[in-house]
């Protein structure tokens, strides 16, 4: 049927197109197409749908005819300053929306837009306008209540979405302002009325301890409860089970095996097992078999298609999958029986995989170890060592292994971005008492290069099965990126022979290599993978250019990644020699639409994360007003110089304080230039600042430029203790 009516609009489109065709009305156009009285509804409604999609426009007079501009259906992006940016569908490059020809579109709005002038530019891109609106994008916000005696009206948490929206009285009940809440827009307003809503869900004060980090968890749509129907589903779920149960499995459970992760992590999906045979290693690696619960279609299936990935916030994990599967049976904890998918690996002593099977596997965890344990192992702890000396030597080969896997990686051109993660430190109420850098250290990355090894594995496998499968890839930076980065290491005396157009692997980690150890190496490593492109999930097995290999995947993972699930129930009906002509054909159907959501899915996640975590830094330092510390300029923008202190705050100093001068931001150097002096502020310089202000709405730290003298930082090492 839909099929039908796309044909019709086509037929239609193709006449309105026509170099012969004359504006006509309904009637005229009807009659031309021999439309029988009986259809004549239908194709005025057609009508109406291609003036609506923007395919074709009607005059004052009812005529219609072909667009006369180029007319282009995209997302609005509203920026905090006020501006906005539409993406469109194929287009590499955003068209930048001017405030006043916004036409009523807010933040995430599906829209058309119409070019002004395409000689006319903003920055890099074409200027353009909005249309029409064809989709609101935004259709609940999280912000405060504001009260007055007849009415009340909330306060947007997220600056992009520009009005107030108004409540009325029988709305706020018994509220007073203060109150976070989850609000409806009911109605969007226009130039003369604000927008209307009406509230959903009464989250609580701000401040109400941890109702912070609630608002940015709603804002983002993020779903905290799982429903009936999976509540069902899981109490046909096992709690436990017994190995012997299932004689078709590879038996495993004699092996050594350990699980290795952080001292606080619940849902354990990964245990290694390794040995050697001769000169080769025999790696194991055991995901958790989560398919086999989790199954196609089902409740619990379309609510973790739904959320995507688990999200880790600094102070609760919001779970793919309910805690009984997560932190149970699809746990694999110490002890216990658990059903496996295992990438069984032979590889030789220069790391390269020279056999390999991916099996169902019953598997039994005999230890749980943490990062830091195997970590105090490795460098001689003798209390650790002692306290698990059955399994020191399997640490230390799995040690000698990893070196060997990391060497083969770096020599290929494999990126290895080792810069320190920000560590926030709550207290019981939720208050950040502390944020400091947190290193990788020897165990993460053992568990982090054998994950990858099997990740590798699976999707060449299946990339020459030639069979529907879900892959990562990860596209070459663009031009502008690499320019700019190029213009940062030449103020540290970096100079790269990158060629924009080509750029490989092996020049980044070349740089990465140049700076190990040095004090700048964290905010080069940070700068340098912000001028990377984002990875995502595709249907095509195409380069995954950080790690240097055309084949990879997410096998590793299926507790927290949907990805991964899914690509599970693939290897297993190949297993299981099911893998039909119409289960091929169904996987080429949804695989898509699967990359689609969860590449969104993906991209939430870690924007609530960073919104969290910027909120908890301008907490810390709002308590640290007035203090003077060292930090790096990290960015430059037209509007201010933003610097970064060690312990990974990043603070704004506003242009207009910068001092002696009026600057200007300097595309070409990409540095701040006094006018009149001709000084210059750069990336990667050091500078002594001083905290000024926080806001915490905007999540906004602002600095102070301090003269530079002998004096000390007043950096208050108490709170690292």
């Amino acid at each position: 049927m839909k099929n039908q009516r796309d044909e019709r609009k086509k037929k239609i489109k193709a006449l309105i197109y026509d170099k012969h065709y004359r504006p006509m009305k309904q009637k005229e156009i009807g009659y031309l197409m021999q439309v029988t009285p009986e259809d004549r509804p239908e194709f005025v409604k057609l009508l109406e749908e291609l003036v609506e999609e923007g395919s074709i426009e009607v005059t004052k007079r009812g005529k219609y005819k072909p667009i006369e501009k180029e007319v282009l259906k995209g997302v609005f992006t509203c920026t905090k300053n006020g501006y906005g940016f539409v993406a469109v569908e194929g287009k590499e490059e955003d068209y930048y929306i001017n405030e006043k020809n916004m036409n009523g579109a807010f933040h995430e709005d599906t829209v058309l837009i119409e070019t002004i002038d395409t000689q006319r530019k903003s920055g890099h891109h074409t200027e353009a306008k909005i249309i029409k609106i064809l989709e609101r994008g935004l259709k609940t916000i999280v912000g405060t209540l504001e009260k007055n005696q007849n009415f009340g009206f909330v306060v947007p948490d997220n600056q992009r979405f520009d009005s107030d929206i108004f409540l009325s009285k029988e709305e706020c009940k018994n509220l007073t302002s203060g109150f976070k809440v989850l609000v409806e827009i009911t109605d969007y307003g226009d130039e003369r009325h604000s927008p209307e809503g009406k509230i959903i869900e009464v989250l609580g004060h701000r401040d109400d301890p941890r109702v912070d980090i609630l608002s940015i968890v709603k804002a983002y749509n993020i779903p905290t409860e799982f429903n009936e129907l999976i509540e069902k589903q899981l109490k046909t779920i096992p709690v436990e089970i017994d190995g012997d149960d299932y004689p078709g499995r590879k038996d495993l459970r004699d092996l050594p095996t350990v699980t290795i992760d952080g001292e606080d992590a619940k849902d354990l999906d990964d245990a290694i097992t390794l040995s050697k045979k001769g000169s080769h290693y025999l790696l194991g690696v055991h995901i958790a078999d989560v398919s086999e619960y989790v199954t196609e279609g089902s409740p619990l299936d379309q609510e973790a298609l739904k959320r995507g990935t688990s999200v880790y916030l600094v102070d609760r994990v919001i779970p793919m999958l309910p805690h009984q599967l997560s932190n149970g049976i699809c746990s694999l904890n110490a002890g216990c029986d658990r059903l496996a998918l295992s990438c069984l690996m032979e590889i030789d002593e220069e790391g390269k995989v020279v056999d390999h099977e991916i099996a169902e596997t019953v598997i039994r965890v005999n230890e749980r170890m943490t990062y830091t344990s195997v970590a105090a192992i490795l460098e001689g702890n003798l209390n650790e060592r002692k306290r698990y000396e059955n399994l020191v030597s399997m640490f230390e080969l799995m040690k000698e292994l990893s070196d060997i896997l990391r060497e083969r990686r770096h020599a290929r051109g494999s990126i290895d971005f080792d810069f320190p993660e920000s560590k926030i430190i709550l207290d019981k109420k939720g208050h950040t008492v502390d944020v400091f850098p947190q290193v990788r250290n020897a165990a993460t990355k053992i568990i982090e290069d054998f994950m990858l090894c099997a990740n590798e594995t699976v999707a060449e496998e299946f990339y020459w099965r030639e069979i529907p499968f879900l892959y990562r890839t990860h596209d070459i930076p663009d031009g502008e990126k690499v320019d700019k980065l190029q213009a940062f290491l030449q103020n540290f005396g970096i100079y790269l022979k990158i060629n924009r157009e080509e750029l490989h692997p092996m020049e980044v980690q070349k740089l990465l290599t140049k700076i190990e150890g040095t004090p700048e190496e964290p905010l080069i490593s940070r700068l340098t993978l912000r001028s990377m492109k984002q990875a995502k999930y595709t249907v095509q097995c195409s380069l995954h250019f950080g790690l240097s290999t055309r084949y990879y995947c997410h096998f590793t993972s299926p507790i927290r990644r949907y990805p991964d699930l899914q690509i599970h129930r693939i290897i297993k009906e190949n297993l299981h020699g099911t893998f039909t002509p119409e289960r091929f054909a169904h996987y080429e159907r949804i695989l898509p639409k699967v990359a689609e959501q969860t590449s969104k899915t993906e991209r939430r996640a870690d924007e609530t994360e960073r919104e969290v975590e910027k909120l908890k830094k301008a907490e810390y330092m709002k308590r640290r007003i007035g203090e003077v510390h060292r930090g790096i300029i990290s960015s430059i923008t037209s509007w201010g110089v933003y610097v970064e202190l060690p312990n990974t705050v990043e603070g704004m100093i506003h242009v207009s304080k910068l001092p002696g001068d009026f600057y200007y931001y300097d595309e070409a150097t990409y540095s701040m230039v006094g006018e009149r002096t001709g000084r210059q502020f750069k990336l990667g310089e050091q500078v002594k600042i001083r905290v000024a202000g926080v806001d915490m709405l905007l999540k906004n730290i602002d600095f102070d430029l301090e003269e530079d003298d002998d004096g000390e930082d007043q950096w208050n090492k108490a709170d690292r203790q």
